[in-house]
């Protein structure tokens, strides 16, 4: 695992306040890790938040967005600047990197700071009241900054091989000379975003690494959650689900989730869980259809593969089961883990010799080049 997250829901110094954040590592995991230990740390160091924790005033949990965003911004940038001073990342021979996107939250506001590609969402009365933006090497700013940097962008990546436009660490792609480390072709600065809370009306904020929003839109992410938050009172169990949904819809990248919920969130109410437990029946009705299709397939040819049964038992769902495209089936993992248990039956059998293996087992998907982070 290349990503990491930081969860903190008291600030020190700051009662009041909580910070999150998710944070995507690429070429290994190191500035990953290390940045989610010590990026918070950084901002509780600036000059602005150290002379409010020694001041008399009582209300320290009174930030003003202003403030905290000047200390973001310049916080990733001196941590980023730091790191480049540690071994190995000094002599290069670590050139990992990762992407950061995390929230600080007072009584008043939710101060959200991107850099890269992972991203967070604000849910308000249901709608999508905040979005953080994708740094991404062909949007227009950001490749006038990669070639004034003396880069290029090929094949929508950094000199064809980064598919971030700004990242901590990576620090190959910091080494104009003469240039700060905010113009260079891959920069450590945030895009800052905020808004002032609304008791009445905040729900969720959910920050996410790019595995999730590569197969899934904000919309789909914020009703999926929204009719999670419905039906089960664990956090961590709609995280796995949510990442569960996107493995079955197909993505391999990394997708570390942090969900945070304010008072107006949706609560458990039963009849959301009564149509849930419906679904559920649906679907392991259907579940041991797609079983028997496949077993059937593997009977006709012990060398069917993942994707031709796949196309088969999509076939036999739009004609028998129509409505399975309402459900959230995970097809591909069924017909994974059916395939493997016929073919380790088989192999088990006295005198059997196997050796196939099925190639969309070592490659379950083929993704967009854009999708991938490796340097």
């Amino acid at each position: 695992m290349e990503d990491a997250h930081s969860t903190v829901p008291v600030v020190p110094g700051f009662p009041t306040c909580s910070f999150y954040g998710v944070y995507d590592g690429h070429c290994g995991h190191t500035i990953a890790k290390y940045s989610s230990e010590n990026l918070l740390n950084e901002f509780l160091k600036h000059s602005d938040l150290v002379s409010i924790i020694n001041s008399e005033n009582n209300n320290k949990d009174q930030i003003e967005p202003a403030v905290m965003s000047k200390v973001m911004q310049e916080g990733f940038v001196i941590l980023d600047d730091y790191m480049r001073t540690i071994p190995p990342w000094k002599n290069g021979e670590d050139q990992s990197g990762t992407t950061a996107v995390c929230a600080f939250i007072t009584q008043n506001d939710v101060i959200c700071a991107n850099c890269g590609d992972s991203r967070a969402i604000f849910c308000r009365a249901g709608e999508l009241g905040m979005v953080t933006r994708d740094h991404k090497p062909y949007i227009d700013d950001e490749r006038r900054r990669i070639e004034n940097a003396g880069g290029s962008v090929m094949m929508q990546r950094v000199n064809g091989s980064l598919a971030v436009s700004r990242a901590l660490g990576d620090y190959e792609y910091k080494c104009t000379q003469n240039m700060p480390s905010v113009e260079q072709q891959v920069s450590p600065e945030p895009e800052i975003f905020s808004l002032v809370r609304d008791a009445e009306k905040d729900e969720f904020l959910l920050i996410a690494c790019d595995g999730i929003w590569d197969v899934m839109s904000n919309a789909e992410v914020l009703e999926f959650v929204y009719k999670q938050l419905q039906i089960r009172e664990d956090r961590a169990e709609i995280c796995d689900n949510l990442i569960e949904e996107c493995f079955q819809r197909g993505s391999r990248d990394n997708m570390s989730v942090v969900l945070v919920t304010f008072p107006a969130a949706p609560v458990v109410n039963e009849e959301a869980k009564l149509k849930d437990e419906e679904e559920k029946k649906k679907i392991a009705g259907i579940t041991g259809k797609i079983e028997e299709k496949v077993e059937e397939l593997y009977k006709a040819s012990n060398m069917a593969n993942v994707t031709h049964v796949l196309v088969a038992v999509e076939t036999m769902l739009e004609t028998d089961e129509p409505e399975s495209k309402n459900l959230r089936i995970p097809k591909r993992r069924i017909v994974e883990n059916k395939l493997s248990e016929l073919r380790e039956k088989d192999s088990s059998r006295p005198g059997a010799m196997m050796s196939y293996r099925d190639p969309a087992l070592d490659n379950p998907i083929d993704e967009p080049a854009d999708n991938e982070e490796d340097s």
